[in-house]
């Protein structure tokens, strides 16, 4: 089942253009590092989750690109635009082959299981 988005339809063409722009930017950095790098793990300061998927990922010897972006009091809205544009509520995200897995605890049960691991198989080569 696909997620409700807002159909551009229902958006007024006057405002259509700033949705759509709405902290690009950030958008944009992330969509790059996925280009680059097999695993991302998109966090911020102050909030112990996206330590805990580093620390999963470093005890499993997997490489990983890290984004962090402020903390609970700061760059709130360029973190919304990243929460909008995945649909993922909170942090980490983490990106495998260009593709949302979830959070820390997500990533957990996926190298728990050796998904993760075969996911990134032709990555390691």
């Amino acid at each position: 089942m696909p997620r409700p988005i807002l159909d551009e339809d229902h958006i007024h063409p006057a405002v259509r253009e700033r949705v759509a722009r709405h902290h690009a930017a950030v958008v944009d950095e992330v969509q790059q590092a996925m280009a680059t790098h097999a695993v991302v793990v998109v966090g911020m300061a102050m909030n112990p989750f996206p330590r805990k998927a580093r620390r999963l990922l470093d005890a499993a010897g997997i490489a990983h690109h890290d984004l962090d972006y402020g903390s609970y009091l700061s760059d709130w809205r360029r973190r919304n635009a990243l929460k909008m544009w995945t649909g993922w509520p909170t942090f980490p995200m983490v990106f495998v082959k260009g593709t949302l897995i979830g959070g820390a605890d997500d990533l957990a049960r996926l190298l728990a299981s050796g998904e993760l691991q075969r996911l990134l198989i032709p990555a390691l080569h």
